[in-house]
């Protein structure tokens, strides 16, 4: 169903790809949108390595919701910032590209914890965490994208 990386040569691990997506704080959420036009979409994540899957928030209403409630197949591609080898201009990137099913979160305490995992990629102020909790919390909605098909490459851009 899936197609195998074609440049195989460039082909990352998969725990190469779980890095990335550990490390990294933001990529693009694909979905299908309105009259089956592509919606991309910057969003931030959670990787968590309990469950491997891959955890997003926003709002409870809008194009993202409405593309996951019409079709739940989607794709979310990240890359790291990259490297420079000694004396070369060009920049070494690796990205990661997972496909998969997304779903909304349902459960509070799971999104709870969702929520608290997003702010701490972020930051480690507690008294932020606890004010977003108590006052963005009610307005957000949780994601989880379930990965069937995960590919990483590392590119140089010369």
């Amino acid at each position: 169903m899936f197609r195998k990386m074609r440049r195989f040569k460039q082909q990352i691990t998969d725990a190469e790809c779980i890095e990335i997506l550990k490390n990294t704080k933001r990529g693009v959420l694909s979905l299908l949108g309105e009259d089956g036009y592509p919606y991309g979409i910057p969003i931030d994540h959670w990787y968590c390595e309990e469950d491997g899957r891959i955890y997003f928030h926003g709002a409870k209403e809008g194009h993202k919701i409405d593309a996951i409630k019409a079709c739940d197949k989607a794709s979310y591609c990240v890359y790291d910032e990259g490297y420079r080898k000694e004396g070369e201009w060009a920049l070494n990137i690796k990205s990661v590209v997972t496909f998969g099913r997304i779903r909304l979160v349902e459960d509070e305490d799971t999104a709870r914890k969702i929520c608290t995992e997003l702010v701490r990629k972020f930051t480690d102020d507690q008294d932020y965490l606890e004010k977003e909790l108590q006052n963005a919390f009610p307005r957000v909605q949780c994601l989880e994208l379930i990965p069937e098909h995960m590919t990483g490459k590392l590119i140089n851009e010369s």
